[in-house]
């Protein structure tokens, strides 16, 4: 919308009138129509009053809207502006506007200058005011307003305009289709920011320089940076201008025919006009409103050669109706500021131009029926601008004319006209300036010197030549006017017929644009001809062939070239719209009927677009009042004549829809091609027609059979058996054709449903399937001929009467007298006769030869998806969703229904699909399995093993045949070879699928008549319950609430229900659905993926999706968690009622007790899920009514039941909601009463819910106890209330269960708080089982939670003792009750695997004897449990790599397998140990396997709690670092009590309690090493023997005397501490209580010794090494002999030998030390042998150099080595002496106990 605001000049002088249009610089073309404004003031506009007399209100707009149909970077607004003729050409008329400046008003030259041009302009306004001369020009490029404002989004101008203008190819060939409505700017067209501009620079016109040729060049140049206009001196004006974004409905607007439209509240208010487009490409969309306009555009005259004064050439245009000069017609649009019509208009003048170019542009609003005589007439004037005596102010200087018909045609282009000097002569209109008449002057020679262009946009001239031959033709035969002049021809009544069909086949070639337009009229005309086929000369002529071939070349040819014109049906939008709102039924006149009554044969005549008699074209377009059915009398042509002709006309008059059924019937080749193309088209014309007839001719009450002839229902089954057949023999060839045809033949059955007799379309239905079925043999791809098939009969089923047609009332008995629907069917009868027909209920829920008589439609739909869902079948995924979307749709609908909201309505609904119950039950092992993901899929594998039962309610074997009478080829076999495929993974659904599914399934559940589904289920055998129970549970996960957040983390099951509930809440919306809106919806429902012809989805594209996904607004979230949540609840409800039935059938049976396991877990796992408040507590009143009636299946068969149910109980318990928590204690306390009824003590309830609240404890994170002791609380009260057991043992033993519970929760609430201290934790757990030691169950469960523990945190070692400690107890007690060879005897079997498995000892059999109710009822006291606890503890040791441990496990499994004979398992033991065996022998040193470190942690101060003052060893995992562990615990503690509380002490010395400061926390850790005893080492070989069962660990701290920690040799002492745990490592947890300490001091000369041993040691192993390594030889060598490092052993032996000590304590100690010498020097002798064979020759030197230092080493200890201390050999005997040299150098005997 372009609003013009304001126009200021630098000086004021003079009237400027302004001209805006749109160009495009691209096209080269004018887009858009002018827009006059005039900003004059009005002083400025009384200067002109004498010209403008009368000023219509429509020429005062200052305010325009375009309209841009194609927008691109090239377009221009162009501003044209134009004065009042005055003398000088236009530079000199510019000149005071570019030198004279508003600023220099003040001088008094400006003012008189500027007097003496407004005395000018005066003259000039009132002598010259009717003409102008150009001026100045400006444009604005629209790219840089729309982009630069910026539009909604933008970010970077350049590029963005770039994308902006071009948009795609495909985006702007859509953009042509969908017509803007006026002014509706497109790409950012429509979405900029409104922008108000100033222009300031104006370009003068050059007089030489006017054409539209000169201004594409200018605006070409306009774009590039150094423009050569930017060089030009401006004219200096303001011109403000708001440009914005067309609002959708204007006020005040004008229709370029100056037309008011609505709103139009006040006429005296300034309007805005609308600008008439003229689009720059085709635009393909019919003509909807009378539009009658003629452009004309004079361009250039050349009377460079015309004698006499012309100089100033004004060119004046009239519309002459006839050559009389009072005859011009008042058609001309006023500019601005004038009157609204003239009857003449001049152009612009250029002064002294001999031969002027223009840029005016004529607009004429012509009459509707022109004659040859209408002409337009041009005359050229030279004007005198200057008064002089005698000169007239206008001389007519020359004359042309244009006339406007030509052989009934408008003539419009571009002419080159001769120019006539004189007037031209009489009865000159009807010939063309081009004939050269006699004794006429012409300038030039009759030489071509004036060009002008005409247009015309109008709806009635077609300026299309096949079109106007058609319509004329058709004139012709309705005006009945012989003979008529067509062209050369002469049409007369012999040729007409010929002529016509002629060119309807000329129709083809007309051009799209222009059939498009007049696309109405056509086809109206077309069907005129159909229906009422014309007489001539008396004879019928029959045009039904021809005008139905051009008519569906018409309608084919539109399709094709207006591909993105569809809807998501491929139905183009125009043909869609005609049949919407303009086709009815052609009536003839009222005829008078035989009786004499005045009753016309239809009551309601129709109005429909008449030829106008005066002209060969319709007179005006009724098409906004053919909208609605008109009451007038029908606007015909002609009257009849006489009676005869009257008659001839009534039987002439034919019914459209049976001529379009036969015309198609015998149509052939490219004829049946085209309307096969477009079936759509004919089918909706057919069902329009029919059914304007049936209620025109009020046939409507009549019977159904008797509405329509045989002959048209034996077309309509000839039709349809034909277009089955091509379905059905093309679908491979051309899938897209017939994907169309197939949806278009379904939607003409569904319409047909309402229209005909249902029994005959049932039979139509029929023979499609037929059809489809005898392909199916020799089909390349049989499953996209069932997609076909699926297709159709969901859109059959669509029908709004589906329920109905169904006959759902009726009972499955035969009918006794056949009603219409059912006797067309129950010609099946013949097929299936071999069948027994079972009246009973099965054949309710089967899809029986009864069920499918009866219910026709639904048996179809159920067929189809019972075959899809076939196991074996060709179940494609898409198809799969095909199906299960149809019955969904389907249900949807009947749910939103409200006719269907009474139940028992809703119950015969439900009894339509009761076969859909068995067709679930039977794919049960394909559905996507929604419970634990980390089960595998096959889960439902065994409830179908032994399915040896062919009766198990799966489909009967008529399914195979469907509904034709021929057997399918793949008949079903039969249903017990299926556990072969058992949860086949190809065929199995998706989740959405199974979705899906699964809500229809409870659809028909919840709706069906309860007393129906019972007895049925008593039917059932106990299998086929047990599947329906799987079916059941998997439904409760299927919808468990998953939680806001899960909907947040958007996975696209949730969006598709989002989807889901969109379609739901639409169909709610939409009411009862019928075909059309089914339409809309079902193109919902179609797979956006699968392999389908993606045009008929083009609103969902992947992008879409994504978008749709992520901008869910907070609200939009919230309604799909309450939702989702009211699905669950719903959900869980119909499976608890489910539940309900079949413990009812169950009671009456008693034969199926078997199946209440299945219920009760059912129940169980629906309370395991997160469920509603409401239905939980419908849940625990099913789960206490189950308790009550059927006890013994809890108490005496399985336990599982009974643990779960205990576990589910306490969990519940613990819920925060109140109601729950009440209802849960309620069910627990009654379950404790039963048990206690039943065998008078509640041992085992009381057994399951401790275990239960352990687990729960030890696994549950965010478990509330406050709530549960609130729930103990009330059970305690019930068990003091109950007045019937207060006298028993009952209450007592309930005291005793909530006092434990109360334990185990205080233990609970510790572990809370240890949550984040690894240690504590599992130290709470250890401590909670040892208080167990007694109740094995219960110790087995925290056991387990540990192993948990353990392996979450990755402690393998230990998680595999806890389950080996776990097997040790269960084989404890197992070993109490049966005495089986072959199983270990207790605790003692496991030792070798861990010395501390002997705790698992039970306790004397006096206090516990596992006979005893509800003690090792637990599913791991048995076999299976100890093979299973084993068989878990191999691996975790296999994950800790202790490879040597998983031997000793597997030779306790391996005699249980043996006993089994089980060699499947051998086989596989054996597998694993060979492994292990392999691992071990290849990782031989062991290094490469890292076991741990331990260090010694000391806890010091108040603040640890129990921990204060204990020791332990903590075992981390291998190459842990001091460090590491020190940063750990730091961490650790100060974020528990403060940074500046926690200290670490740094050495390993005794810590003084008293020297501590009282509020801090001390750590003490110090690195451990395992220490063994020398006989222990003898049994300690491997690297894994001296790692594992560890329990004694050493450190060693130095000190001297006097406090410090190093000090002079003999001064040097050492601390050795030895610790030794409680438990051996590795354990069932990661640190051990340190239990005893020893220490042993060292002596100075005994550090000595132990140095002197080690470098012994180390240059042995060096010398013995293989193979050899030199280079650590030599440094160990250098150590020991080297220069430099003599100092060691030599001032060692300097320091200790030189004398014999003082202390005969130490002489022992003298003589070990000599011994060691002696044997260091033979060792370092030794080394340097072999060092010898070592070296090469490089090495020699060094080596000698080694000798040296040897040599004098020894030379040095020679004599220190030789003294012995006589006192030691005195007393001792010779042998004595013998041993005590050879004595082992160094034991741990000869250390002294801590005796210094």
């Amino acid at each position: 919308m372009v609003k013009c605001l304001s126009l200021k000049f630098e000086i004021e002088i003079e009237p400027i009138f302004g001209t805006l249009a749109l160009y495009d610089v691209k096209e080269k073309k004018k887009i858009s129509e002018d827009f006059h404004f005039d900003l004059n003031s009005d002083q400025m506009k009384g200067l002109l009053r004498l010209h403008t007399p009368h000023t219509a209100i429509s020429t005062l707009a200052r305010s325009a809207i375009f309209s841009i149909t194609y927008p691109s970077a090239d377009i221009f607004l162009v501003i044209k502006l134009e004065k009042v003729l005055q003398q000088g050409d236009i530079g000199e008329s510019c000149e005071p506007y570019m030198v004279m400046k508003e600023s220099d008003s003040s001088k008094v030259t400006h003012k008189e200058k500027l007097e003496k041009l407004r005395l000018q302009a005066e003259t000039s306004c009132s002598r010259l005011g009717r003409y102008r001369m150009p001026f100045a020009w400006t444009a604005i490029h629209l790219v840089n307003i729309v982009s630069s404002v910026g539009g909604l989004e933008r970010s970077d101008p350049d590029s963005d305009s770039e994308r902006k203008g071009h948009g795609t190819w495909n985006e702007r060939k859509k953009k042509g289709f969908e017509r803007m409505s006026v002014g509706e700017d497109m790409c950012n067209f429509a979405t900029f920011r409104p922008a108000t501009l100033t222009v300031t620079n104006f370009f003068k016109q050059e007089g030489d320089r006017l054409s539209d040729e000169d201004l594409y060049k200018f605006l070409a140049d306009m774009r590039r940076p150094s423009s050569v206009l930017r060089r030009l001196r401006p004219v200096t004006a303001q011109l403000k201008i708001d440009i914005s974004p067309a609002p959708d409905s204007p006020h005040y607007c004008l229709s370029p025919e100056l037309l008011h439209v609505k709103p139009y509240p006040d006429l005296r208010v300034r309007p805005t006009k609308e600008v008439l487009e003229f689009p720059a490409r085709y635009v393909y969309s019919p003509h909807t409103t009378y539009r009658n306009l003629l452009y004309i555009y004079p361009q250039s005259l050349n009377f460079s050669s015309r004698q006499g004064s012309v100089r100033n050439i004004a060119v004046k245009v009239q519309f002459m109706a006839g050559e009389d000069p009072s005859l011009a017609m008042p058609v001309i649009f006023g500019k601005s500021s004038c009157a609204e019509f003239f009857t003449e208009t001049y152009s612009p003048v250029i002064y002294h131009d001999k031969s002027p170019e223009f840029y005016e542009e004529v607009k004429m609003k012509i009459p509707a029926n022109l004659t040859d005589n209408h002409h337009l007439l041009f005359t050229f004037y030279h004007i005198s601008c200057q008064p002089k005596q005698n000169t007239p102010l206008e001389t007519p200087v020359g004359y042309t004319w244009i006339p406007l018909m030509q052989h009934g045609r408008l003539r419009t282009g571009s002419f080159s006209l001769p120019v006539s000097v004189e007037k031209p002569p009489p009865s000159y209109s009807v010939l063309t300036p081009d004939v050269q008449l006699p004794g006429m002057k012409w300038v030039d020679n009759h030489k071509q010197v004036f060009n002008v262009e005409v247009t015309a946009a109008s709806s009635v001239h077609t300026q299309d030549p096949h079109l106007d031959k058609f319509f004329t033709l058709c004139y012709v035969l309705e005006e009945y006017s012989f003979p008529f002049r067509l062209k050369d021809c002469i049409i007369s009544e012999a040729n007409v017929e010929g002529e016509l069909k002629a060119s309807m086949t000329g129709l083809r070639g007309a051009l799209l644009d222009t059939c498009v337009r007049f696309l109405h009229q056509l086809l109206s005309k077309l069907i005129l001809l159909i229906v009422h086929p014309p007489v001539i000369a008396g004879q019928i002529v029959n045009l039904g062939r021809a005008a139905f071939e051009a008519m569906s070349l018409l309608v084919n040819q539109i399709h094709k070239n207006l591909e993105g014109n569809q809807d998501q049906h491929g139905r183009n939008n125009l043909l869609a719209s005609y049949i919407h709102y303009c086709f009815h039924l052609p009536t003839a006149e009222p005829a008078m009927l035989p009786t004499g009554g005045a009753t016309p044969a239809y009551e309601l005549p129709i109005q429909y677009a008449t030829l106008s008699r005066a002209t060969a074209r319709p007179s005006t377009l009724h098409l906004a009042r053919s909208k609605s059915i008109s009451n007038s009398n029908p606007d015909l042509a002609s009257t009849p004549t006489s009676p005869d002709e009257e008659v001839q006309r009534i039987i002439a008059s034919k019914l459209l829809h049976e001529e379009l059924a036969l015309q198609w019937v015998v149509s052939t080749s490219t004829v049946r091609e085209a309307a096969l193309q477009q079936a759509w088209f004919f089918f909706q014309l057919m069902t329009k027609s029919m059914s304007h007839h049936l209620f025109l001719s009020s046939r409507i009450d009549l019977p159904r059979r008797q509405r329509f002839p045989d002959r048209f229902v034996d077309d309509i089954a000839a039709l349809v058996g034909a277009i089955s057949a091509d379905v059905a023999g093309r679908y491979h060839k051309d899938l897209e054709l017939v994907e169309r045809l197939n949806s278009s033949l379904a939607f003409f059955l569904n319409d047909l449903l309402s229209l005909m007799d249902r029994g005959f379309v049932f039979n139509l239905i029929r023979s499609y399937y037929k059809q489809i079925a005898n392909k199916f043999h020799t089909a390349q791809n049989p499953s996209s001929l069932t997609a076909l098939r699926m297709d159709f009969t969901r859109i059959v089923c669509s029908h709004e009467h589906y329920v109905t047609l169904n006959l759902p009332c009726s009972t499955l008995s035969p009918p006794a007298s056949p009603s219409p629907s059912t006797s067309s069917t129950t010609s099946q009868g013949s097929a299936f006769s071999s069948m027994h027909q079972d009246q009973g209920v099965a054949s309710m829920f089967e899809l029986s030869v009864p069920f499918r008589q009866q219910h026709f439609l639904s048996g179809l739909l159920l067929t189809e998806l019972s075959l899809i869902l076939e196991p074996d079948g060709e179940g494609v995924f898409f198809l799969h969703k095909k199906a299960i979307s149809a019955v969904h749709s389907l249900m949807c609908s009947h749910d939103a229904d409200p006719r269907y909201t009474d139940p028992q309505v809703r119950a015969h609904i439900a009894q339509l699909y009761l076969p859909l119950i068995p067709i679930v039950m039977d794919s049960l092992p394909q559905l996507h399995d929604f419970t634990d993901a980390s089960q595998a899929r096959g889960r439902h594998a065994p409830a179908m093993q032994d399915d040896g039962d062919p009766d198990n309610g799966t489909i009967s074997q008529s399914v195979a045949m469907a509904i034709a009478g021929s057997p399918l080829p793949h008949a079903k076999a039969p249903n017990f070879t299926m556990p072969t495929v058992a949860g086949r993974q190809c065929s199995s659904l998706s989740a959405e699928c199974s979705r899906t599914l699964l809500v229809s399934f409870l659809w028909v559940l919840k709706n069906a008549d309860a007393a129906l589904l019972e007895s049925w289920v008593s039917d059932l055998s106990v299998l086929q319950i047990n599947r329906l129970l799987d079916l059941l549970h998997l439904s409760v996960s299927c919808f468990e609430y998953k939680g806001k957040k899960a909907l947040e983390r958007i996975n696209s099951l949730t969006f598709k229900k989002s989807q889901d509930m969109k379609a739901r809440l639409e169909e709610a919306i939409l009411g009862t659905i019928g075909a059309r809106q089914e339409m809309v919806r079902r193109c919902r429902e179609r797979s956006p993926y699968g392999n389908e012809n993606v045009r008929w989805r083009k609103n969902v594209t992947h992008w879409r999706q994504n978008t749709d996904r992520v901008d869910k607004t907070k609200a939009e979230t919230e309604q799909e968690s309450v939702v989702d949540g009211n699905l669950a609840t719903e959900a869980s409800l119909v499976v608890l009622d489910t539940l309900e039935i079949i413990v009812k059938t169950v009671l009456v049976s008693e034969l199926k007790e078997s199946v209440l396991g299945g219920v009760l877990r059912v129940l169980l796992h629906s309370m395991a899920g997160s469920q509603s408040a409401l239905f939980l507590q419908h849940c625990f009143t099913t789960q206490r009514g189950l308790v009550f009636k059927f006890p013994e299946m809890l108490f005496e068969e399985d336990t599982e039941l009974c643990a779960d149910l205990c576990l589910r109980l306490l969990r519940h318990c613990s819920s925060s909601v109140g109601s729950v928590r009440s209802q849960a204690s309620a069910s627990l306390y009654l379950l404790m009463r039963q048990n206690f009824e039943i065998g008078n003590n509640f041992a085992r309830v009381k057994m399951q819910v401790t275990m239960s609240l352990s687990s729960l404890v030890g696994t549950s994170q965010n478990f509330n106890e406050e709530h549960l002791r609130r729930s103990l609380k009330t059970i305690l009260t019930y068990a003091e209330e109950d007045l019937e057991l207060r006298d028993s043992p009952f209450p007592e033993q309930v005291q005793d269960l909530v006092f434990n519970l109360h334990m185990i929760l205080t233990d609970t609430v510790k572990m809370k708080e240890h949550q984040q201290d690894p240690e504590m934790l599992i130290d709470l757990m250890y401590r909670i089982a040892k208080g167990y030691q007694n109740s094995p169950d219960l110790r087995l469960t925290w056991l387990q939670n540990m192993a948990g523990k353990h392996s979450e945190r990755g402690n393998h070692a230990e998680a595999a003792h806890c389950l080996v400690h776990s097997a040790a107890l269960v084989a404890e007690y197992l070993n109490m009750l049966e005495d089986c060879r072959y199983l270990p005897i207790g605790c003692v079997t496991f030792q070798h695997i861990s010395s501390n498995v002997l705790e698992e000892s039970a306790v004397s059999d006096d206090i516990l004897s596992p006979e005893e109710e509800g003690i090792c009822a637990g599913k791991y006291f048995s076999e299976v449990g100890l093979v299973g606890l084993l068989e878990q503890a191999a691996t975790s040791f296999h994950m800790a790599s202790m490879y040597e441990a998983i031997n000793e496990v597997y030779k306790i499994l391996l005699p249980v397998h043996e006993a089994n004979r089980d060699f499947k398992k051998l086989a596989t033991v054996h597998g694993k140990l060979q492994d292990t065996f392999n691992k071990i022998y290849n990782q031989s040193s062991g290094w490469e396997r890292m076991f741990g470190t331990y260090f010694r942690v000391g806890f010091y101060g108040c603040r640890f709690g129990d921990l204060d003052e204990q020791e332990f060893v903590y075992k981390e995992p291998s190459i842990t670092k001091l460090a590491e562990i020190s940063y750990r615990l730091e961490e650790f503690y100060a974020e528990r009590f403060g940074d500046d509380v926690v200290e670490i002490i740094k050495d390993s010395n005794h810590v003084d309690k008293n020297k501590l400061d009282p509020n801090k926390a001390y750590l003490q850790i110090t690195y451990v090493e395992p220490f063994f005893d020398t006989y222990e080492l003898k049994e300690r070989i491997t690297y894994f023997d001296k790692n594992y069962n560890l329990r004694t660990f050493m450190y060693c701290t130095p000190f001297t005397l006097d406090g410090r920690a190093h000090g002079d040799l003999h001064e040097q002492y050492k601390r050795k501490s030895i610790l030794t745990t409680s438990h051996a490592f590795p354990y069932i947890k990661t640190r051990i209580n340190v239990i005893h300490k020893e220490e042993i001091i060292l002596v100075p000369m005994e550090v000595a010794i132990e140095d002197m041993q080690k470098k012994t040691q180390e240059l042995a192993f060096a010398t013995h090494q293989e193979p050899a390594d030199a280079k650590m030889l030599q440094m160990v060598l250098q150590g020991s002999v080297g220069t430099t490092v003599n100092q060691g052993p030599l001032e060692v032996a300097q320091v200790f030998l030189s004398d014999i000590p003082d202390d005969p304590k130490l002489y022992r100690h003298h003589n070990k030390l000599r011994l060691c010498f002696k044997d260091f020097t033979k060792r370092c002798e030794d080394a340097l042998r072999k060092n010898k064979t070592l070296i090469g020759p490089d090495q020699k030197e060094y080596h000698k150099e080694m000798e040296r230092n040897y040599n004098k080493l020894k030379e040095s200890l020679g004599p220190l080595i030789t003294r012995k201390i006589p006192q030691l050999y005195r007393t001792l005997p010779a042998a004595g002496l013998q041993s005590a040299t050879q004595r082992n150098s160094f034991s741990r005997s000869s250390l002294r106990r801590g005796d210094c």
